[in-house]
């Protein structure tokens, strides 16, 4: 079951997403712009293209901000507690040196790279941010689809864009703002749109590069595991690897283990 912000405020920021999103579409169609002269022509091909598009950009959004971003579970804690005694039962040459921080909110055991979310209530695993905009954290779990999403949704507002424009001949006249004031609006909006999912996006794929997180890269001098680590990234592997890791790892990553093999020695 999600664990997230108040239900209330979720749905509507979600429904407030949907609804521009399909209102600015909407007058896509209603003004004079390329879409509608296509459509005019009985030439369908790039209409239902950008139509479809934009329904993978809300559907990839509604699962970005309902799914688990990878939240810590009471199950997971009592698993490695079983772990932890069973090794305890053999004698070990080389003493366990890192020691897993529990959080002083929920009380659980973190892993590595883990952080309560005052948003949502738990802790997230490898958390990078709580988003606003899809009203859930960006975890382990849901970041390779939210670089995804980010993806899509800038395909979506770059073709809108030169679709808004095709609509503008602009005419120095009262009457002429009068009847394009909407279009014009609707172009503003996606400039912003643009602006900022193509910032996220650019940093994020920095971030994921370097196989670091938003709250790591902003927070290191505040994490232990980072201040007490002889190495800038204890976790980075290279650009390639990272990136394949990131993107096509279908399980969670104990990162104890990738960390054990630098020089830090505490979490």
């Amino acid at each position: 079951m999600r664990r997230g912000a108040p239900g209330g405020r979720g749905c509507l920021v979600r429904a407030a997403h949907t609804g521009l999103t399909w209102g600015i579409t909407l007058g896509l169609f209603l003004y004079p712009t390329d879409l509608r002269r296509q459509e005019e022509q009985g030439q369908l091909l790039q209409p239902l293209g950008f139509v479809s598009l934009v329904l993978c950009s809300i559907l990839l959004y509604f699962i970005v901000s309902l799914m688990d971003p990878g939240y810590v579970e009471q199950e997971a804690e009592e698993k490695e507690g079983v772990r932890e005694e069973q090794k305890a039962m053999i004698p070990q040459q080389v003493p366990t040196a890192l020691r897993l921080r529990r959080c002083g909110y929920c009380m659980l055991k973190q892993p590595m790279r883990a952080k309560h979310c005052q948003d949502c209530q738990h802790c997230v695993r490898r958390y990078d941010h709580h988003c606003p905009w899809i009203e859930n954290c960006v975890g382990e779990r849901n970041h390779p689809l939210f670089v995804v999403y980010l993806t899509v949704q800038m395909g979506v507002l770059l073709w809108a864009l030169q679709v808004a424009w095709s609509g503008l001949n602009f005419e120095p006249s009262w009457l002429w703002l009068q009847h394009n004031l909407l279009l014009l609006l609707s172009f503003l909006v996606i400039v912003v749109f643009t602006v900022v999912v193509l910032l996220l996006l650019v940093s994020h794929l920095y971030l994921v590069s370097c196989n670091t997180t938003t709250w790591e890269f902003m927070s290191r001098h505040r994490i232990s595991y980072l201040k007490q680590c002889k190495e800038e990234n204890p976790f980075d592997q290279g650009i390639c690897r990272n990136l394949w890791k990131f993107f096509c790892a279908c399980r969670l990553v104990a990162w104890e283990n990738l960390y054990s093999q630098g020089d830090g020695d505490i979490v």
